[in-house]
């Protein structure tokens, strides 16, 4: 049997030993205070090297005399050194001068301790070389103000490693900047939109587009529901992109949650950071010259199936982000299925406007022409499917459909109007308001009483 080195478990125990070693054997013998007193002073003439030390030294018999009495007592306990009350509380600063400390770092967290110091010592409130920038960092680091743990979010905030209890429950959606694309001579901006479910870290949905608004990212959900189902919940920051009236309004009606990071807690989303590294690494830097979104995009899904979903994930324990995913959906725990009439009525959006005199109508920043003349001027429900954004929008007034068609100017000045005022049968009408007051005031009979029956 292999038997390991039986030493100190650590530097204080390296300590005791060593202190141990220098007293150790007056502690066995019999000695009057005179002849202990002899022996400490003989031991305080020699020289002795402590562990971890590169040179010798003496002890005073002051101290070689603690050391005797506290082995005699505790044994090699009583000589395990012990800490500085006061170490790292920084003794050459006043309290005034501590507070002032913190409160610097606690309102300008990303100033390091030399900048302060030196900061201090300019304006005259540090004298020069009272404090020193080790000194100031261990003051913060005992109030929890190190930078370090002000980079991970902040005032000691605990952090847990958590995960989604099975593939479905939870996704991730977020957008990347990547480098801009030359089209036609011109450069055009790049945003990556994803959707990756916790579980299994598997990429539900990736794309590339040109701009980064809530449409787009709309447009990329629908892939994912009709490809994998709704999830539980989807987490999202808090970008423009994420806080619109239209998706929190469809993932309620899919009884999806909307769930939003809190702002400046970076950490927080540290999963999609995460891909997005492994993108980058993997497949953004060595893109090189692309001519087109298409171009992009196709080189973009074939990282995915062909190495990520693929390649064993160490916060899988070694699996593929693929084998977890399937094995959560073809487990006891299903995802639903959406059918299209329920895709469509969570993603259909209205809004209230006025039809324009000119029978036109703004959506969505478009202008659209109606062919109902009679609702100009009318107030009524404008509607579009985000569904299929090539799909034009529609008007609901009353029980009606009426569809909108994009404006064409120089179209509309070749239609014949149509006239939709109210035609004259071409008799007079009796109508005669004065008259109808002054048959009240002398007690007339109306013309339109029972004695004419109403007749004109």
């Amino acid at each position: 049997m292999d038997e390991k080195k039986l030493g100190p478990k650590d530097h204080t125990e390296a300590v005791a030993l060593f202190r141990a070693e220098i007293v150790g054997a007056l502690t066995r013998r019999d000695l009057s205070s005179g002849e202990l007193r002899t022996a400490l002073e003989e031991l305080s003439r020699k020289r002795w090297r402590s562990p971890g030390s590169d040179h010798t030294r003496t002890y005073g018999v002051s101290t070689l005399e603690r050391w005797y009495y506290a082995y005699s007592r505790h044994g090699i306990g009583g000589l395990l050194p012990q800490p500085r009350s006061d170490r790292g509380r920084a003794r050459e600063l006043t309290s005034e001068q501590r507070t002032l400390l913190i409160d610097i770092r606690r309102e300008h967290p990303h100033a390091s301790a030399a900048l302060i110091v030196r900061t201090l010592v300019a304006d005259g409130r540090l004298e020069s070389g009272a404090v020193s920038p080790q000194t100031v960092r261990r003051l913060y680091v005992e109030a929890g103000l190190d930078r370090v743990r002000l980079r991970g979010g902040g005032g000691g905030k605990q952090r847990l490693r958590w995960q989604a209890e099975r593939p479905g429950a939870l996704w991730h959606g977020d957008v990347c900047h990547g480098a801009a694309i030359r089209i036609d001579g011109k450069s055009r901006p790049v945003r990556i939109h994803a959707l990756m479910d916790d579980a299994s870290r598997y990429v539900v949905a990736l794309e590339a587009m040109h701009t980064e608004r809530e449409v787009d990212m709309l447009g990329l959900f629908v892939r994912a529901l009709r490809r994998h189902g709704a999830s539980d919940a989807i987490y999202l920051d808090n970008g423009s992109t994420y806080r619109g009236e239209h998706l929190r309004t469809a993932c309620a009606r899919l009884g999806v949650t909307l769930l939003h990071a809190r702002p400046g807690d970076a950490p927080a989303r540290g999963k999609m950071e995460r891909w997005w590294r492994t993108l980058r690494e993997g497949c953004l830097d060595f893109l090189g010259s692309i001519a087109s979104l298409h171009d992009l995009n196709v080189r973009l899904w074939a990282f995915l199936d062909e190495h990520y979903h693929r390649a064993p994930h160490a916060s899988l324990l070694g699996h593929s982000p693929a084998q977890v995913y399937e094995a959560g959906r073809t487990g006891e725990v299903t995802i639903d299925e959406l059918d299209e009439k329920k895709l469509r009525d969570a993603l259909t959006v209205r809004m209230r406007r006025r039809v324009r005199r000119d029978s036109t109508v703004s959506v969505d920043g478009s202008l659209y022409e109606i062919d109902g003349a009679f609702l100009a001027g009318q107030l009524v429900t404008a509607a579009r499917c985000l569904v299929d954004l090539s799909e034009p929008p529609w008007v609901e007034y009353g029980k009606k459909w009426f569809p909108l068609h994009p404006v064409d100017p120089v179209g509309n000045s070749r239609r014949r109007r149509k006239d939709v005022e109210a035609k004259s049968t071409g008799e007079p009408v009796d109508f005669d308001p004065p008259r109808a007051l002054l048959d009240r005031a002398v007690g007339r009979t109306p013309r339109g009483g029972s004695e004419n029956g109403g007749a004109r």
